[in-house]
């Protein structure tokens, strides 16, 4: 039976109103706004500063948004939501106490107005911590035993409805994982819709060991990178020592450092037809742009 909670979200720097409909596996959203945080960086990785909305190019299906579509565009050091999903399945076993590390690395990094809740998924998804703005993992956190199976997909989907109920513009999914998931009932493309509904970006961290290898590594991986690359967040391959402690740093301070462009779309269908979005800078060829790759449209 499909529940549809109806949320109103005044979203203060698009004065847009969003209304969310949710069921067990799917969030569509209902908006007259396309909402997009763009990461820009120079060579160096740096975040480029200073840009103009005359920089930026918005294509919807190849066809440029005009620029009076254009409702908002910004640079602002907002407060983001950010759910932090733990692998507790049996593969993680060996890497557990390093996957909780970097959680613990990431809350560390939280500013005081931003949010984080915590999630662990083996064969079921369950809730460690509440949203706050807490630096402290709860105690619950230390008693987790990696086992079962893994249920990546649905982690998503929960993280998504999780923030759905969020008032933040910006909302991350942060994800620790060996990256195969063997026991959701969502699948990958469904995971990767609910996420966009929300405009929310995932940050995969690749957990396999390096002595993985073969197939299986290079489908852990895939895998992880292709939530990353659709949604307009990162992937992070396996890392350690001073390399997980850069990583989480660098997710906490791009959250705080991305541009936002809202438009509205010429195509109105509301069809529930995927929309491809690509963003293109003018006259700055040594920046590299980064976004969301679409969203679905609402359906009637």
């Amino acid at each position: 039976m499909f529940r549809t909670i109806l949320l109103l979200l005044v979203v203060l720097c698009v004065n847009a109103v969003v209304v969310v409909a949710q069921d067990d596996d799917v969030i569509r959203v209902n908006t007259d706004l396309v909402v997009l945080n763009v990461t820009v960086t120079d060579k160096g990785g740096h975040y480029a500063k200073g840009l103009k909305a005359s920089d930026f190019k918005v294509y919807e299906d190849g066809v440029e948004v005009k620029p009076d579509m254009i409702a908002s565009f910004s640079l602002q050091e907002s407060p983001y939501a950010a759910v932090v999903l733990l692998d507790s399945s049996g593969s993680m076993e060996a890497r557990f106490s390093l996957a909780r590390s970097a959680a613990i690395r990431f809350l560390d990094g939280l500013r005081p107005e931003d949010v984080a809740a915590v999630y662990r998924f083996d064969s079921k998804v369950e809730r460690v911590q509440e949203f706050s703005g807490g630096r402290d993992l709860a105690p619950m956190a230390y008693a987790i035993h990696a086992r079962g199976m893994t249920t990546l997909n649905d982690a998503i989907v929960e993280a998504s409805k999780t923030l759905a109920e969020r008032p933040e513009v910006r909302k991350a999914i942060v994800v620790l994982s060996d990256g195969m998931d063997t026991f959701s009932k969502a699948t990958g493309d469904k995971a990767v819709e609910s996420a966009l509904a929300i405009g929310a970006s995932i940050y995969a961290v690749d957990m396999s060991s390096l002595e993985v290898g073969g197939t299986t590594g290079r489908q852990s991986a895939a895998s992880l990178k292709g939530f990353a690359e659709k949604t307009g967040g990162k992937f992070i391959a396996t890392p350690g020592g001073p390399a997980l402690r850069d990583a989480f740093t660098g997710i906490a301070d791009e959250l705080g450092h991305q541009y936002t462009i809202s438009y509205r779309p010429a195509n109105q269908k509301r069809d529930g037809k995927r929309r491809a979005l690509e963003i293109k800078l003018v006259g700055h060829d040594d920046l590299t742009v980064r976004t969301r790759k679409g969203y679905r449209a609402p359906k009637r």
